[in-house]
């Protein structure tokens, strides 16, 4: 229902102008390049940033990447200068916010800090903090515990400082009434499309034009930089099919890891629960007691009565409508008394009353499942694939390095690298700068293979990963600069190109033409679809630009006409719109859900005023003249 809010911002935004518009006047204010130090990349007022600070950044900017992409990652996209910038000027604004927040008299207690740290996933084990991975895998990042700490208390208190405007923003009722109105109004509307396609016959464009056209825009037939090569591919998977595992091997991997093999003993229990709160009074304990003694009596009485007896009865809204079917569970799934019980009975028998945290239950077990080893024919095919992968991993870890440099040291051949690791060389067809195709094409290797040293000098490319553990290694083998087509080779293309411009032009000029008729009253035969009925955040057929003038357009008199450049359609597309429908009435929790999400639209802008005024007052300086670069 809210999508309206996001997709039309600028219409909240003057509905909110008394409220927005102070922080108009609020600027930001422009970083100045200092190179004072090769280790600091910017300074906020008195601290520094340093280049490890920033190349820490990066490398985590960039495993977020990994972890979203997965083998559509390219560590090429954060080698650029934006994308720095984006990383320093967030590591600025962070420092600037902890600043604000401790000034301010913001706390953030050694309660709240060992909270979030516990809710880290990388620090857990089995789903609880454990203080051995936590000290693991700090050090693994080269940091201590106080640094991380210490960083993290930073973050907090950054994030403080947002939290107090995104968390309090503000909307009057009115305010919430008038974005819920505009946004449910509907409007009843017909079009009419005037295309290109009949206006052909018209078009015309000489010799000149052509020239002309291709002058201008010669970039346009420009045949990029082309390459052939010769490639070498070393994947774990092809390590995979050679790796041999014995007999014994799996013999033994099977006698050693038993557990891994086995399915304990299950059970199937129906019961009936007659409930009772641990911290209820003895009386309210008496009778639940006694009623569920007097339900195991006719149990035992007549037990092919206990699924009836369990729907009339049981107070476990998840098993009762089943008659008390619990299902199969093993040792660890159910609350101790009942499974202790559960596991003493045998299969058809009937428990006496189990006292647990939720009442009184009365089970019947009705089937074991008992314990199960695979045997290990059974189990041998999984045992191979295990140690096969696992194999494999290893002699790709050991050849991987070895790979790489002889690639490196031995850059003009690739021969010595494919007989390292028994492959054979392959060729390419020809690759083009800049056209990524899939692995192993991917955008990284294709830098490679069209740098100076691998085109101008034949070298071989450095071993590349395409994808996760696999490397490629190439050396280019023919090369075709960068070209213009000549114009006769292209001119057709360049005249259809025109005349489909020229005639949409003509479509175009009788569509303001007829706009223009119907706004004078005149009417002029045109095929109009049927009504359709469109709101601000629904379209319908129409694009956001043609949906906006048609609530723009003044619904006193009706039907009323509005027209644009339709450019997917390649012509003009004429709007009548014949009815107004106001949305609903306002309810209570209608306007509450708008003004949630106004509060919050106001706390975000609130926000980003308060910190442009911040780095407006601060003293931040940027010096990327020096940037660490990210490793693959």
């Amino acid at each position: 229902m809210f999508d309206f809010v996001h997709e039309n911002k600028k219409l909240v935004q003057i509905v909110l102008a008394v409220i927005i518009l102070p922080f108009a006047f609020w600027g930001i204010d422009s970083y100045n390049r200092s190179g004072k130090s090769a280790d600091v990349v910017a300074t906020v007022n008195d601290t520094k940033i340093t280049q490890q600070e920033f190349g820490k950044a990066l490398r985590q900017q960039q495993e977020r990447f990994r972890q979203q992409l997965g083998d559509n990652f390219d560590a090429a996209m954060l080698d650029n200068p934006e994308m720095k910038r984006s990383v320093l000027e967030n590591l600025v604004t962070q420092r600037l916010l902890s600043e604000r927040a401790k000034t301010a008299g913001l706390l953030v207690t050694d309660e709240r800090m060992a909270q979030v740290i516990d809710g880290i996933e990388a620090f857990q084990e089995n789903g609880k903090f454990d203080k051995k991975r936590y000290e693991t895998a700090l050090r693994n990042q080269n940091m201590t515990p106080l640094m991380f700490e210490a960083r993290l208390r930073d973050q907090l208190f950054g994030q403080h400082m947002q939290d107090a405007y995104i968390q309090n923003g503000f909307a009057s009722k009115s305010v919430a009434d008038n974005i819920i109105r505009l946004n449910e109004q509907q409007r009843v509307v017909s079009v009419s499309s005037i295309l290109s396609q009949p206006f052909l016959a018209q078009a015309k464009v000489d010799e000149a034009a052509l020239k002309e056209y291709y002058d201008q825009h010669i970039k346009e037939f420009q045949v990029q930089e082309q390459a052939k090569v010769e490639y070498v591919r070393f994947s774990i998977n092809d390590l995979m099919t050679k790796v041999e595992i014995s007999q014994e091997e799996v013999r033994k991997y099977y006698d050693e890891h038993q557990n891994d093999f086995g399915t304990p003993e299950e059970r199937q229990a129906t019961h009936i629960l007659i409930a009772v709160n641990a911290a209820a009074t003895q009386a309210e304990q008496n009778a639940a007691k006694m009623k569920a003694g007097e339900l195991l009596q006719q149990v035992k009485q007549n037990p092919a009565r206990f699924a009836e007896l369990a729907k009339a009865n049981s107070q476990d809204p998840g098993s009762a409508a089943k008659g008390g079917d619990l299902g199969f569970f093993g040792r660890g799934m159910m609350v101790k008394p009942f499974e202790d019980a559960a596991f003493a009975l045998k299969e058809g028998e009937i428990s006496g009353l189990v006292k647990s945290d939720f009442g009184y239950h009365i089970i019947r077990l009705t089937s074991i499942k008992p314990s199960r080893v695979l045997s290990f024919e059974e189990a041998r095919e999984g045992i191979v694939n295990k140690l096969r992968q696992q194999k494999a991993a290893d002699k790709y870890a050991e050849l991987a390095d070895k790979f790489s440099n002889t690639v490196y040291e031995q850059s003009d051949t690739l021969k010595p690298a494919a007989e390292l690791v028994n492959t054979k060389i392959e060729q390419s067809g020809w690759l083009i700068k800049g056209m990524a195709s899939g692995e192993p094409w991917t955008a990284k290797m294709l830098q490679a293979i069209f740098n100076d040293e691998a085109v101008k000098n034949k070298r071989n490319t450095a071993a590349i990963e395409v994808t996760t553990n696999t490397l490629v290694a190439a050396r280019v083998l023919e090369y075709k600069p960068a070209a213009e087509r000549p114009l006769s080779e292209v001119q057709e293309v360049i005249r259809q190109k025109l005349l489909h411009q020229e005639a949409t032009e003509l479509a175009i000029k009788q569509g303001k033409e007829v706009l223009e008729q119907l706004r004078s009253g005149n009417n002029p035969n045109l095929k109009w679809s049927n009504a359709e009925t469109v709101t601000r955040g629904k379209h319908g057929s129409l694009d956001a630009g043609l949906a906006r003038q048609v609530f723009q357009a003044n619904a006193a008199k009706l039907p009323q006409y509005v027209g644009a450049e339709v450019a997917q359609k390649n012509g003009y597309m004429l709007v009548r719109i014949d009815a107004i429908k106001e949305g609903e009435a306002v309810n209570d929790e209608k306007r509450a859900h708008y003004a949630q999400q106004l509060r919050q639209l106001t706390g975000e802008e609130m926000f980003q005023a308060y910190l442009a005024e911040a780095k407006r007052q601060a003293t931040i300086k940027i010096n990327l003249h020096e940037t660490p670069t990210t490793q693959p």
